[in-house]
Protein backbone atom coordinates (compact mmCIF):
# COMPACT_ATOMS: atom_id res chain seq x y z
CA UNK A 1 0.00 0.00 0.00
CA UNK A 2 1.20 3.51 -0.80
CA UNK A 3 1.48 6.54 1.46
CA UNK A 4 -0.80 9.52 0.86
CA UNK A 5 2.14 11.42 -0.62
CA UNK A 6 2.87 8.57 -3.05
CA UNK A 7 -0.79 8.40 -4.05
CA UNK A 8 -0.75 12.11 -4.83
CA UNK A 9 2.40 11.60 -6.89
CA UNK A 10 0.77 8.83 -8.94
CA UNK A 11 -2.35 10.95 -9.48
CA UNK A 12 -0.24 13.87 -10.68
CA UNK A 13 1.73 11.60 -13.01
CA UNK A 14 -1.47 10.34 -14.64
CA UNK A 15 -2.99 13.82 -14.90
CA UNK A 16 0.12 15.14 -16.66
CA UNK A 17 0.23 12.11 -18.97
CA UNK A 18 -3.38 12.73 -20.00
CA UNK A 19 -2.91 16.48 -20.43
CA UNK A 20 0.30 16.10 -22.46
CA UNK A 21 -0.85 12.99 -24.38
CA UNK A 22 2.39 11.39 -23.23
CA UNK A 23 1.92 7.84 -21.84
CA UNK A 24 4.02 6.81 -18.87
CA UNK A 25 5.59 3.45 -17.91
CA UNK A 26 3.36 1.01 -16.00
CA UNK A 27 2.54 2.41 -12.59
CA UNK A 28 3.26 -0.93 -10.95
CA UNK A 29 6.88 -0.69 -12.10
CA UNK A 30 7.43 2.77 -10.63
CA UNK A 31 5.36 2.12 -7.49
CA UNK A 32 5.61 -1.67 -6.81
CA UNK A 33 3.48 -1.41 -3.64
CA UNK A 34 0.49 -0.02 -5.58
CA UNK A 35 -2.64 -2.04 -4.81
CA UNK A 36 -6.31 -1.86 -5.76
CA UNK A 37 -7.28 0.28 -2.75
CA UNK A 38 -4.54 2.75 -3.68
CA UNK A 39 -5.69 2.70 -7.28
CA UNK A 40 -9.31 3.61 -6.54
CA UNK A 41 -8.14 6.36 -4.19
CA UNK A 42 -5.88 7.76 -6.93
CA UNK A 43 -8.73 7.62 -9.44
CA UNK A 44 -10.98 9.59 -7.08
CA UNK A 45 -8.22 12.17 -6.47
CA UNK A 46 -8.03 12.98 -10.17
CA UNK A 47 -11.81 12.96 -10.57
CA UNK A 48 -12.09 15.46 -7.70
CA UNK A 49 -9.55 17.71 -9.41
CA UNK A 50 -11.48 17.55 -12.69
CA UNK A 51 -14.73 18.42 -10.95
CA UNK A 52 -13.03 21.42 -9.43
CA UNK A 53 -12.52 22.76 -12.95
CA UNK A 54 -16.20 22.90 -13.85
CA UNK A 55 -16.59 19.36 -15.19
CA UNK A 56 -19.53 17.30 -13.89
CA UNK A 57 -20.08 13.56 -13.44
CA UNK A 58 -22.09 12.21 -16.37
CA UNK A 59 -22.09 8.59 -15.22
CA UNK A 60 -19.90 5.55 -14.72
CA UNK A 61 -18.48 2.61 -16.65
CA UNK A 62 -17.76 -1.00 -15.80
CA UNK A 63 -14.55 -2.56 -17.08
CA UNK A 64 -13.29 -6.14 -17.12
CA UNK A 65 -16.86 -7.40 -17.32
CA UNK A 66 -15.99 -10.62 -19.16
CA UNK A 67 -14.42 -13.65 -17.49
CA UNK A 68 -11.71 -13.73 -20.15
CA UNK A 69 -10.58 -10.19 -19.27
CA UNK A 70 -10.74 -10.93 -15.54
CA UNK A 71 -8.60 -14.03 -16.02
CA UNK A 72 -6.10 -12.02 -18.04
CA UNK A 73 -5.85 -9.44 -15.26
CA UNK A 74 -5.82 -12.05 -12.49
CA UNK A 75 -8.96 -10.73 -10.77
CA UNK A 76 -12.38 -12.15 -9.94
CA UNK A 77 -14.56 -9.06 -10.35
CA UNK A 78 -14.90 -6.10 -12.72
CA UNK A 79 -13.53 -2.61 -12.10
CA UNK A 80 -15.12 0.79 -12.63
CA UNK A 81 -14.39 4.32 -13.74
CA UNK A 82 -16.13 7.68 -14.04
CA UNK A 83 -17.71 9.24 -17.12
CA UNK A 84 -17.40 13.03 -17.09
CA UNK A 85 -19.32 15.69 -18.97
CA UNK A 86 -16.32 16.55 -21.14
CA UNK A 87 -16.02 12.92 -22.27
CA UNK A 88 -19.31 12.83 -24.19
CA UNK A 89 -18.71 13.02 -27.93
CA UNK A 90 -21.20 13.40 -30.74
CA UNK A 91 -20.38 12.36 -34.29
CA UNK A 92 -16.61 12.75 -34.30
CA UNK A 93 -13.55 12.94 -32.09
CA UNK A 94 -9.98 14.02 -32.71
CA UNK A 95 -7.34 11.34 -32.15
CA UNK A 96 -5.06 14.17 -31.06
CA UNK A 97 -6.99 14.34 -27.79
CA UNK A 98 -5.92 10.85 -26.80
CA UNK A 99 -2.84 8.69 -26.29
CA UNK A 100 -3.87 5.36 -27.84
CA UNK A 101 -7.64 5.39 -28.45
CA UNK A 102 -9.75 2.28 -28.91
CA UNK A 103 -13.49 1.71 -29.25
CA UNK A 104 -15.90 -0.77 -27.73
CA UNK A 105 -19.62 -1.40 -28.26
CA UNK A 106 -21.94 -1.37 -25.25
CA UNK A 107 -25.59 -1.30 -24.21
CA UNK A 108 -25.93 1.97 -22.31
CA UNK A 109 -28.32 2.39 -19.37
CA UNK A 110 -29.67 5.87 -18.63
CA UNK A 111 -31.11 6.12 -15.14
CA UNK A 112 -34.46 7.73 -14.45
CA UNK A 113 -34.11 7.30 -10.69
CA UNK A 114 -31.16 7.04 -8.32
CA UNK A 115 -30.11 3.46 -7.63
CA UNK A 116 -29.85 2.07 -4.09
CA UNK A 117 -26.31 1.41 -2.99
CA UNK A 118 -25.00 -1.63 -1.12
CA UNK A 119 -28.29 -3.53 -1.44
CA UNK A 120 -28.90 -2.85 -5.14
CA UNK A 121 -30.46 -5.74 -7.07
CA UNK A 122 -31.08 -6.42 -10.74
CA UNK A 123 -34.76 -5.66 -10.16
CA UNK A 124 -33.74 -2.26 -8.79
CA UNK A 125 -31.72 -1.59 -11.94
CA UNK A 126 -34.65 -2.40 -14.20
CA UNK A 127 -37.05 -0.31 -12.11
CA UNK A 128 -34.73 2.72 -12.05
CA UNK A 129 -33.59 2.66 -15.69
CA UNK A 130 -35.31 5.26 -17.85
CA UNK A 131 -34.09 3.70 -21.10
CA UNK A 132 -31.34 1.71 -22.77
CA UNK A 133 -29.60 2.76 -25.95
CA UNK A 134 -26.73 2.02 -28.31
CA UNK A 135 -23.30 3.23 -27.24
CA UNK A 136 -19.71 3.32 -28.36
CA UNK A 137 -17.21 3.71 -25.55
CA UNK A 138 -13.91 5.37 -26.38
CA UNK A 139 -11.18 3.99 -24.14
CA UNK A 140 -7.61 5.19 -23.82
CA UNK A 141 -4.59 4.35 -21.69
CA UNK A 142 -2.20 6.81 -20.20
CA UNK A 143 0.05 3.78 -19.61
CA UNK A 144 2.49 3.19 -22.46
CA UNK A 145 1.56 0.50 -25.02
CA UNK A 146 -1.54 -0.51 -23.05
CA UNK A 147 0.81 -2.45 -20.76
CA UNK A 148 -1.68 -2.56 -17.91
CA UNK A 149 -2.57 -4.71 -14.94
CA UNK A 150 -5.53 -4.20 -12.65
CA UNK A 151 -4.08 -1.42 -10.44
CA UNK A 152 -2.76 0.46 -13.47
CA UNK A 153 -6.12 0.67 -15.18
CA UNK A 154 -8.14 1.43 -12.04
CA UNK A 155 -5.88 4.33 -11.12
CA UNK A 156 -6.19 5.52 -14.74
CA UNK A 157 -9.98 5.87 -14.35
CA UNK A 158 -10.50 2.36 -15.77
CA UNK A 159 -9.03 3.59 -19.08
CA UNK A 160 -12.05 5.85 -19.62
CA UNK A 161 -11.83 8.53 -22.31
CA UNK A 162 -15.17 9.14 -24.04
CA UNK A 163 -18.55 7.82 -25.10
CA UNK A 164 -21.15 8.36 -27.80
CA UNK A 165 -24.85 7.51 -27.41
CA UNK A 166 -27.42 6.58 -30.04
CA UNK A 167 -30.75 8.33 -30.51
CA UNK A 168 -33.04 5.41 -29.62
CA UNK A 169 -34.55 5.39 -26.13
CA UNK A 170 -35.78 1.87 -25.48
CA UNK A 171 -37.78 0.73 -22.46
CA UNK A 172 -35.67 -2.05 -20.87
CA UNK A 173 -38.83 -4.03 -20.18
CA UNK A 174 -39.54 -4.23 -23.91
CA UNK A 175 -36.39 -6.18 -24.88
CA UNK A 176 -34.45 -9.22 -23.72
CA UNK A 177 -31.32 -7.50 -22.44
CA UNK A 178 -29.34 -10.76 -22.56
CA UNK A 179 -29.88 -11.31 -26.29
CA UNK A 180 -29.04 -8.02 -27.97
CA UNK A 181 -26.73 -8.58 -30.92
CA UNK A 182 -24.25 -5.88 -31.87
CA UNK A 183 -21.88 -5.40 -34.80
CA UNK A 184 -19.12 -2.84 -35.12
CA UNK A 185 -18.51 -1.59 -38.65
CA UNK A 186 -15.49 0.40 -39.78
CA UNK A 187 -15.92 2.03 -43.15
CA UNK A 188 -18.90 -0.27 -43.69
CA UNK A 189 -16.95 -3.48 -42.99
CA UNK A 190 -17.60 -5.54 -39.88
CA UNK A 191 -14.57 -5.59 -37.57
CA UNK A 192 -16.13 -7.00 -34.40
CA UNK A 193 -19.38 -8.39 -33.07
CA UNK A 194 -20.87 -9.71 -29.88
CA UNK A 195 -23.95 -10.19 -27.77
CA UNK A 196 -25.05 -8.46 -24.61
CA UNK A 197 -24.74 -11.59 -22.46
CA UNK A 198 -20.96 -11.34 -22.90
CA UNK A 199 -21.24 -8.82 -20.04
CA UNK A 200 -21.41 -11.00 -16.90
CA UNK A 201 -24.16 -13.02 -18.55
CA UNK A 202 -26.48 -10.01 -18.35
CA UNK A 203 -25.56 -6.30 -18.48
CA UNK A 204 -28.15 -5.64 -15.76
CA UNK A 205 -25.96 -7.74 -13.45
CA UNK A 206 -23.02 -5.44 -14.19
CA UNK A 207 -25.01 -2.31 -13.35
CA UNK A 208 -26.20 -3.80 -10.05
CA UNK A 209 -22.62 -4.80 -9.20
CA UNK A 210 -21.48 -1.28 -9.98
CA UNK A 211 -24.07 0.31 -7.69
CA UNK A 212 -22.96 -1.93 -4.82
CA UNK A 213 -19.26 -1.40 -5.52
CA UNK A 214 -19.29 2.38 -5.72
CA UNK A 215 -21.35 2.58 -2.53
CA UNK A 216 -18.26 1.40 -0.63
CA UNK A 217 -16.52 4.58 -1.82
CA UNK A 218 -19.42 6.87 -0.95
CA UNK A 219 -20.47 7.17 -4.60
CA UNK A 220 -24.08 6.97 -5.85
CA UNK A 221 -25.45 6.17 -9.31
CA UNK A 222 -27.89 9.02 -9.72
CA UNK A 223 -30.91 9.84 -11.86
CA UNK A 224 -29.72 11.02 -15.26
CA UNK A 225 -26.43 9.15 -15.11
CA UNK A 226 -25.25 7.10 -18.07
CA UNK A 227 -24.01 3.64 -17.11
CA UNK A 228 -21.84 1.63 -19.49
CA UNK A 229 -21.87 -1.98 -18.21
CA UNK A 230 -19.06 -3.39 -20.37
CA UNK A 231 -18.15 -4.23 -23.92
CA UNK A 232 -19.72 -7.02 -25.93
CA UNK A 233 -16.47 -7.59 -27.87
CA UNK A 234 -12.72 -6.92 -27.84
CA UNK A 235 -11.47 -3.35 -28.12
CA UNK A 236 -10.62 -2.05 -31.61
CA UNK A 237 -7.86 0.50 -32.27
CA UNK A 238 -9.00 3.86 -33.62
CA UNK A 239 -7.02 6.05 -36.03
CA UNK A 240 -7.61 9.30 -37.87
CA UNK A 241 -9.95 8.68 -40.80
CA UNK A 242 -11.76 5.75 -39.17
CA UNK A 243 -15.55 5.86 -39.36
CA UNK A 244 -17.24 3.47 -36.95
CA UNK A 245 -20.88 2.47 -36.71
CA UNK A 246 -22.27 0.19 -34.01
CA UNK A 247 -25.46 -1.56 -35.12
CA UNK A 248 -27.70 -3.28 -32.56
CA UNK A 249 -30.79 -5.43 -32.68
CA UNK A 250 -33.59 -3.54 -30.88
CA UNK A 251 -31.47 -0.46 -30.04
CA UNK A 252 -30.70 1.09 -33.42
CA UNK A 253 -27.20 2.36 -34.09
CA UNK A 254 -24.59 4.96 -33.17
CA UNK A 255 -21.70 6.39 -35.19
CA UNK A 256 -18.31 7.78 -34.22
CA UNK A 257 -15.64 8.96 -36.63
CA UNK A 258 -12.09 10.07 -35.91
CA UNK A 259 -10.24 13.08 -37.29
CA UNK A 260 -6.62 14.17 -36.88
Amino acid sequence: MLSDEERRSVAKTLAIAEHDRAPVPPLRDTWPELDVVDAYTIQLMNIADRLGNGVTIRGHKVGLSSKAMQDMMGVDEPDYGHLLSDMEVSGSASVGRYCMPRVEVEVAFVLGRTLPGAACTEDDVLACTDYVTAAIELIDSRIADWNIKIADTIADNASSAGFALGDAQVDPASVDLTKIEARLLKGGDEVASGRSDAVLGNPVTAVAWLARKVASFGVTLEAGHVILPGSVHRAIDAEAGDDFEAVFTDLGSVRLSFTE
